[in-house]
């Protein structure tokens, strides 16, 4: 028996599931395997290679900008 026995891993999810509760749970194994799907996608889109882009027909547009100005905003004083 070692330090990490089958009775120590059931106490140990019981303790993680009591502290996170089963919606964040299940909340951070959909997130986790969205992580894993994305990644295997970007790993085949980098081994396919890439075609080049057409060329347009019509004018690119030109950029907008956008014109604006920075205020300094002083915050009230906190009272202790």
């Amino acid at each position: 028996m070692g330090i990490f026995d089958w009775k120590h891993w059931i106490v140990i999810l019981i303790v993680v599931v009591l502290v996170f509760g089963t919606k964040k749970l299940k909340g951070l194994g959909a997130d986790v395997g969205e992580s894993i799907k994305g990644f295997r996608k970007a790993m085949n889109d980098d081994e396919r290679p890439t075609e080049e882009p057409k060329a347009s027909t019509t004018p690119l547009e030109q950029p907008h900008t956008i014109d604006a100005q920075a205020h300094k905003v002083e915050e009230p004083a906190r009272k202790d």
